[in-house]
């Protein structure tokens, strides 16, 4: 049989291994090596429906069998691989409920970055003070500063007295995490929003 030389733009012939499982977080369908892919010889199984122990593969897979069941590798790197005994679309479906649990435990914190001069009018205070009290009842954290321009510098006591009032004024949605710290040309306050 002659062999057809590659052509990289041609027709791509269909992979007979596709849809099957393999090992590898490719999708969440082929996350686990299930029945008959599995490769070990003896599997350690645990769960509910069966008597924990070593098991030859073809034992564990004949209790599967009887249970209407599939075999589960959940630990294919343990020395034997550890499986369970379950049905695989329930298993994923509580698989990816419980990531969906632990993304929303594990929720990012955003900082919000509220610029002030140091001499900072009412009105353009109080419009940033409304912000703030938005952005800590939202759950962000407020990183509020002073930014001194040229000789400016030399209002950096007035930098701070305003910082403390901003603390002050926010003090039912938010509690200081950093109190005003001059780094560089800017005077720094963090607040961090109050657990409900």
């Amino acid at each position: 049989m002659q062999k057809k030389p590659f052509n990289p733009g041609g027709p791509r012939r269909p992979n007979p291994n596709r849809g099957q499982n393999r090992r590898g977080p490719a999708t969440a369908k082929d996350q686990y090596v299930t029945n008959e892919h599995i490769r070990a010889r003896e599997v350690r199984l645990v769960g509910d429906n069966v008597t924990p122990g070593i098991y030859s593969i073809q034992e564990a897979l004949r209790l599967a069998e009887e249970l209407e069941l599939d075999l589960i590798e959940i630990s294919p790197t343990a020395e034997p691989p550890v499986c369970k005994i379950l049905d695989y679309q329930k298993f994923l479906y509580q698989q990816k409920k419980h990531q969906k649990e632990q993304k929303a435990k594990a929720t990012k914190v955003v900082v919000k970055e509220i610029r002030f001069g140091p001499q900072t009018d009412d009105h353009d205070y109080n419009f940033k003070l409304k912000h703030a009290m938005g952005f800590l009842q939202e759950g962000a954290k407020v990183k509020a500063y002073v930014f001194f321009r040229g000789r400016s510098i030399l209002f950096k006591e007035q930098g701070e007295v305003l910082l403390l009032r901003f603390a002050n004024d926010l003090e039912d949605y938010g509690k200081v995490e950093q109190m005003p710290v001059l780094e560089g040309k800017r005077m720094i306050l963090m607040l961090s929003p109050k657990k409900k």
